[in-house]
């Protein structure tokens, strides 16, 4: 296998590294804005460059972002070449697009570092998928999220002085607002929701709620009541109905959730035969996400393209009613107060993320019962 590579960051050098001296695949060539040497790989600067060698029969995409990445990747598609991407957004974004285009080219297309960094995840889901139904979906899928979280939780920080950590150690971005406004999290649900369920959602029905608002006074809140706050996506199927939702939820001190320390992930399905599985493990990074790439290139040489059932446009339908703690102007039905806070009376998922549009400064929790 002749292999280009777009993108030589943090992954793209982890996918170089752990390639080199195999001998069923190369990184011939290298697409990067500057100039480099490398003792068995060319840099270029021009996508021509890779998408017109017919030498190279397979691309992998590890960019991030929207464009060029899509542009890039729809004409190694075109040119015949298959590819593998760890993009979430760009799969997530371009699924309708994508999809057909690699089936009716006739290659293989495989993404599944797209979440869970190195743990596998959307392997065993595709895996799952093609034996059984799927009923749900979903689990912390945020490393960023979850060592903000877990170390508010620990240390009794607040939310800015561990965001500050964490981008220290390089846990977090500069601008942290794709990762704790709940924006990655959200594609990786949507796209997981997608392969689970054999649908490409209407993005616009997926609300999405992040962690940017909580405050050191809501943790001592949730301690106080034997409670632990995680970022959880969600995905459910039910007669048909398909759910899902990204949110702070609050989970039971003592529940797997609970437990996931640092940066980790733990992403869960529920299979109609296999009952409830859940993946753990590093979520993002060089090397997790490389070996996942890497694995996806073995799958390409053995000729296995990505095994995602399309059915068509479905969205989803969120009414189902929760009870929520609340930190905010909140005018509806209040089962107690905890401190400034309140427990509302139980009420949809749309209708709380309607609320926390209308009160950006408001945080609010779903109470796993």
């Amino acid at each position: 296998m002749k292999i280009g590579l777009l993108g030589f960051g943090v992954v793209g050098r982890g996918v170089y590294e752990l390639t080199r001296g195999r001998d069923d695949m190369q990184v011939v060539k290298v697409l990067r804005r500057e100039d480099m040497q490398l003792p068995d790989a060319k840099t270029v600067r021009d996508i021509r460059d890779i998408v017109e060698d017919g030498s190279i029969d397979t691309v992998v995409e590890v960019m991030g972002g929207l464009h060029p990445a899509y542009d890039y990747v729809r004409a190694a598609i075109e040119a015949g070449k298959n590819v593998v991407t760890a993009n979430k957004a760009l799969v997530c974004t371009f699924y309708d697009e994508l999809l057909p285009l690699v089936q009716e080219k006739g290659v293989c297309f495989r993404c599944t570092a797209a979440v869970g960094g190195g743990i596998g995840w959307l392997s065993e889901l595709e895996r799952a998928r093609r034996v059984q139904s799927i009923r749900e979906v979903g689990g912390i899928m945020n490393g960023t999220c979850n060592y903000i979280l877990d170390n508010m939780t620990r240390q009794g920080l607040n939310y800015d002085d561990v965001l500050k950590q964490a981008q220290a150690l390089g846990y977090a971005e500069a601008d942290p607002s794709t990762d704790v406004d709940g924006i990655d999290t959200w594609h990786k649900a949507i796209l997981s929701a997608n392969i689970a369920f054999g649908v490409s959602l209407d993005k616009g029905t997926v609300p999405v709620a992040g962690i940017r608002n909580i405050k050191a006074e809501d943790v001592e809140n949730f301690k106080a009541h034997g409670l632990v706050c995680k970022l959880i996506a969600t995905g459910k199927r039910e007669n048909g109905v398909i759910s899902a939702y990204v949110q702070p939820t609050l989970v039971k001190d003592g529940e797997p959730e609970a437990a996931v320390p640092m940066n980790y992930n733990l992403i869960t399905f529920v299979g109609e035969t296999s009952q409830r599985m859940s993946f753990f493990g590093q979520g993002a990074g060089r090397y997790p996400t490389a070996y996942n790439v890497v694995q996806d290139l073995v799958d390409v040489l053995a000729g296995k393209g990505f095994y995602a059932p399309y059915g068509g446009h479905a969205a989803a339908v969120n009414d189902e009613k929760l009870t929520w703690y609340v930190r905010g102007n909140w005018s509806g039905e209040i089962k107690e107060h905890w401190g400034s806070a309140a427990v509302t009376a139980p009420v949809s998922v749309a209708a709380m993320h309607a609320w926390l549009k209308e009160n950006p400064n408001a945080f609010a929790a779903a109470i796993r019962g």
